[in-house]
């Protein structure tokens, strides 16, 4: 019991609070005409921003538009981006745990893992981002960088496509394909006392609760406090997880100014959690996925990973026309695991396993500020806006790994071992109980951009530009002697055009590039440990968007080229080749009639690789991209039962490849979930029941292959998975 006492006092004080009855807006759009459950409207601004945030769509499932970086919050129809914004109340809903169980809702996303742990990774576009690079608030890499449990947040928004001079370069190199940003939990108008309680496959469970109230003249300054915990299993054999989260968010506005401030923290533990499968030199073929709900973990596996996490953020209006703002944020995290991934021998499913133990600390800072204002030159009006921003990061990190002491396993039928203990030949770097600083990244950059109005308003054409420098340096492993120093800058404009051809529709049309640290020579190259300039990827896009009132959606037609090096035949290590995506996108969103809602869409790509200097990958399609990927998605208020709806969820992604020379691949697989929520009122509070099932018909699969560039390592599907939860409104 002691380990639920942050949750345990959160839910007692809800229960000891005046009674209130709560319910946002974005969840009565979400229910059918007969019920009468009182609302909430939400001015607070998450982002001390007066733009505030964007108000959820017909549905309540996503919001009319999102951040589209230092332009601010933006009406998707006004914007020459792609932005996706899904709600807490769509969130809660789906009883998504983490960022990725959201995401399974976007056509442009495929959920991956990182590189030799579980950290989540993100394809966007077919280009990956990492946990690491998620924005806080607008602010690069606070959030714990494995795992990010989605309790603590209002929104969670996608912006796809390059974005260089939107947010800046991204501290981890990804962000080509889009970046995610989330957005914390603000205190309402009404009092919030909510609590949560729930159960799932494996005998997990879970409580959580949600409280938030206003004090001072008209409701100045508000707090919302958040606290969660889920314990025990998964649907997978013998797997635990444990993840508890809290944060406390405040605000207070007055006429001029506006101020927020954030701080959150997440402990979460895994234990037997089943690995990542790297094929080896003799995979001739990708074998059949093993039984969804089985586990080749070794049984002493493990990963921790705990982080404390904060932003401060402030807004004055210095006159009617020009505002300044100023943001800041930090994190301090700490990990430890000792890891057995999965090396595919051969496709029999033979493999085997060696221990790798690896400590790691982080240390970021960042921030920005910046002035933005309106103003008229004859009859084109002017939204301009000036930015500078800092990212500081240091990691420390020490590892153990026993490559040559390998234990045979097999796919199919697990060999488990005790621990083994580490031979005199194991690989090591750096002390595992003080690990010491082997890397550092300072990011500074500087912005100026202008959205013009022309044509009575009906065209906007927004031209900018960033100044990015890039100083990146690495340490030795024990002595943090200087191995690299990397420090390059480049300017990174934009073009972007939006036409309202009628109130209806919006077309739209973007340049736009992205911003990564070039690699540096290794010492096979002649070059060796030259750093080669930042790489720049460009993308062009052209699409049209359609707002019905109550249904939208979107189309969208790109092509993004990315850099990539390669080693000549003289030696010459260069950046001489490039990964090429053109793409065609459909989205689609909305309550097209009451008491049904949609969400989905689909995303064809063609991704290859140019100019790669060798025969046996020039052409090919890059590493875990699929040709075809669509998620359709859509909730349905049972007539004659007040209160009750029903959802599911279709989601398919073709084959993909799990090897440069493409002769590794990987099927296609489709996955259906399905849903059911129960509103009711219980002497006077809001009771809410839902239960879920992932994987309907429990699929055998491979749901994703890579997610870290150059890697082509497999990841298993989930099993069929049972939740269910009761959420009462006091």
């Amino acid at each position: 019991m002691t380990k639920l006492t942050p949750v345990a006092i959160a839910a007692a004080l809800a229960f000891s609070l005046p009674a209130t009855q709560a319910q946002t807006a974005a969840q009565a759009a979400g229910t059918n005409d007969g019920k009468t459950l009182s609302t909430v409207t939400v001015n607070a601004s998450a982002d001390a921003s007066a733009q505030g945030l964007s108000a959820p769509y017909a549905g309540g499932q996503v919001a009319r538009g999102g951040r589209a970086g230092i332009l601010g919050t933006r009406d998707n129809m006004d914007t020459p981006f792609s932005i996706t914004s899904y709600t807490s109340d769509f969130i809660q809903d789906r009883q998504a745990r983490s960022v990725g169980d959201v995401l399974l809702n976007d056509p442009s996303v495929r959920v991956a893992r990182g590189f030799g742990n579980f950290q989540e990774s993100y394809f966007i576009r077919g280009f990956i981002l990492s946990s690491d690079d998620v924005a806080y608030n607008g602010l690069y890499s606070l959030l714990p960088r494995q795992y990010i449990a989605t309790e603590l947040f209002e929104r969670v928004e996608v912006l796809r496509g390059a974005s260089a001079f939107l947010t800046g370069a991204t501290p981890g190199g990804g962000g080509i394909g889009g970046t995610i940003n989330l957005v914390p939990k603000r205190a309402g108008n009404e009092p919030l006392s909510r609590v949560s309680v729930g159960a799932g496959s494996g005998g997990q469970g879970s409580v959580a609760a949600d409280i938030s109230r206003r004090f001072g003249p008209d409701g100045a300054t508000g707090i919302r406090v958040n606290a969660g915990y889920h314990d025990d299993g998964t649907g997978v054999d013998d797997e635990k997880a444990r993840t508890a989260v809290a944060s406390v968010g405040l605000d207070w506005r007055s006429r001029d100014v506006r101020l927020s401030g954030d701080i959150g923290w997440q402990d979460n533990q895994l234990q037997r959690t089943r690995t990542n499968v790297t094929p080896g030199a003799g995979v001739s073929f990708v074998p059949a996925p093993p039984d969804a709900s089985s586990n080749f973990a070794q049984p002493w596996s493990y990963s921790n990973e705990r982080d404390v996490f904060g932003t401060l953020r402030g807004e004055w209006d210095i006159n009617s026309s020009v505002t300044g703002w100023a943001a800041y944020g930090w994190r301090r995290s700490d990990e430890a695991n000792s890891l057995a991934n999965f090396d595919l021998v051969d496709s029999s499913g033979a493999g085997t396993t060696s221990r790798f133990d690896n400590t790691r600390e982080d240390s970021v800072g960042t921030g920005e500020i910046g002035l933005r204002g309106k103003l008229r030159t004859g009859s084109v009006g002017h939204e301009w806006v000036v930015s500078a921003s800092s990212f500081d990061f240091e990691k420390k990190n020490a590892y153990a790994w026993d490559f040559n002491n390998r234990q045979a396993t097999n796919l199919y039928n697990p060999v488990y071992a005790p621990l083994p203990g580490f031979t005199a030949g194991a690989f090591r770097g750096g002390n595992l109980a003080a690990p010491n600083l082997t890397g550092r990244t300072k990011l500074t950059s500087f912005a100026i951009g202008d959205t013009l109005a022309l044509v009575n308003d009906s065209l906007l054409l927004t031209l900018g530009a960033r100044h990015q420098s890039m100083q990146v340096t690495d340490y030795a492993y024990g002595t943090s002697a200087v191995t690299n120093d990397y420090d390059k800058s480049r300017t990174s404009p934009v073009v972007g055009a939006v036409w309202k051809a009628s109130k209806e529709v919006s077309l739209y049309a973007n340049y736009i590039e992205g911003l990564s640290k070039g690699d540096v020579a290794p010492l096979a190259a002649s070059n060796r440990g030259e750093s080669l300039a930042p790489y720049v990827s460009k993308q062009k896009e052209i699409g049209a968007k359609y707002d019905g009132g109550r249904f939208g959606g979107g189309l969208a037609l790109f092509s993004t080229t990315k850099p990539r090096s390669m080693l000549t035949a003289s030696s010459l290590f260069t950046d001489g080749g490039e990964d090429r995506h053109d793409g065609l996108e459909l989205n689609f969103f909305g309550e097209p009639t009451r008491g049904l809602r949609l969400l989905g869409g689909a995303t064809w790509l063609d991704a290859t690789q140019q100019s790669t200097g060798s025969a046996t990958t020039d052409g090919k399609r890059v590493i875990g991209v699929p040709r075809l990927q669509a998620t359709v998605g859509a909730e349905w208020d049972i007539p004659g039962a007040k209160g009750l709806a029903v959802d599911g969820r279709l989601n398919y992604t073709g084959s993909r490849y799990a090897n440069a020379a493409n002769t590794l691949e990987v099927g296609s697989w489709t996955r259906v979930d399905a849903g059911v929520r129960y509103l009711t009122d219980v002497n006077g509070k809001l009771l809410t029941l839902r239960g879920r099932v992932d994987n309907l018909a429990d699929r055998n699969y491979w749901a994703s292959s890579g997610g870290y560039p150059g890697n082509g390592y497999l990841v298993v599907g989930a099993p069929r998975t049972f939740t269910v939860s009761a959420t009462v409104d006091f």
